[in-house]
């Protein structure tokens, strides 16, 4: 069976596989571009890649790709009042144009294969965003807790995301790192791999830090990233011998515990309007800073 969508203004200039999966469905970027290829997906009837930025008023033409509406469904999470009540007791700011909430370790921001309960999900159903939906600009890992910023139109999300690429937005993260950094402050540059489907792709990333306590058993540093790769902190602080703690991806020592990589602050100009928000860190963070003998305070020079 073949389906034709019309694309909405508010997707005017979205990536095509970013649309597929808001609009049909969360699928693997494999089988989009599997689609794509055999041209089972296609815009105004031609083929092209998943990279496609779609217009407003373009036909995505669905041909004999038609995903069960139950499949639908069953990915779709619909939350109750409570879980409702507790994502909005997070937010610190709440204004005409976006929230700013202290996102809490262990909940995705978007739901996935291999997550059903999830950020977005929730807060579509609050009454904060009776009138339009939460738009994702920018993403933090469903076990890293912290500062998320949420645009409630798709105006503000785009002005948002530009920001982002130009750099005009300033992120500070906090982790607690094994064993003790030798230099105080420093660059960390890398070139770091990943994956789309069987495609090999090397992005280069960058990250200033700056130490604010150390010992021989853990390091509390400070980290802004100037670039914005998948799990790139975690990452490069693995790649120069000192993981984050609680990192069961990137820490081979990790057991289960808590992920030490908190969002702390972000700070940016919007329309002529300074915004500058921070979020202490959860209690679990700071048992681990007591139990390793780092002050949150203190400043090495």
């Amino acid at each position: 069976m073949n389906k034709i969508f019309n694309v909405s203004l508010d997707y005017d200039d979205i990536r095509l596989d970013r649309w597929i999966r808001k609009n049909i469905l969360s699928i693997p970027q494999s089988l989009i571009e599997k689609s794509l290829r055999n041209g089972s997906i296609k815009v105004n009837n031609r083929k092209v890649k998943s990279s496609y930025k779609l217009k407003f008023n373009d036909k995505v033409n669905l041909y004999n790709f038609n995903p069960e509406d139950k499949l639908s469904k069953k990915n779709k999470f619909i939350p109750n009042k409570k879980e409702i009540s507790s994502s909005e007791s997070f937010i610190i700011e709440n204004n005409d144009d976006f929230i700013v909430l202290n996102k809490q370790a262990g909940i995705p921001v978007q739901g996935g294969t291999k997550s059903y309960k999830n950020l977005v999900d929730t807060l579509s159903k609050s009454e904060i965003f009776n009138d339009t939906k939460p738009y994702i600009v920018h993403r933090i890992d469903k076990d890293t807790s912290g500062i998320l910023l949420i645009a409630k139109s798709r105006k503000c999300a785009q002005l948002l995301t530009s920001l982002f690429r130009i750099r005009k937005i300033y992120k500070t993260y906090l982790a607690i790192c094994l064993g003790s950094i030798e230099k105080n402050k420093g660059e960390l540059i890398n070139n770091l791999i990943r994956y789309e489907g069987k495609k090999k792709i090397i992005e280069e990333a960058k990250t200033i830090y700056k130490v604010l306590d150390k010992n021989n058993l853990a390091t509390l540093v400070s980290l802004n990233p100037i670039t914005g790769r998948k799990h790139q902190i975690r990452k490069q602080l693995a790649m120069i011998g000192h993981p984050v703690l609680g990192d069961q991806k990137y820490n081979l020592e990790a057991k289960g515990d808590n992920l030490m990589l908190h969002a702390f602050s972000i700070k940016f100009i919007m329309n002529e309007n300074k915004h500058n928000y921070s979020v202490k860190y959860p209690d679990y963070f700071d048992k681990v800073l007591k139990k390793k003998r780092l002050n949150f305070f203190k400043r090495i020079d």
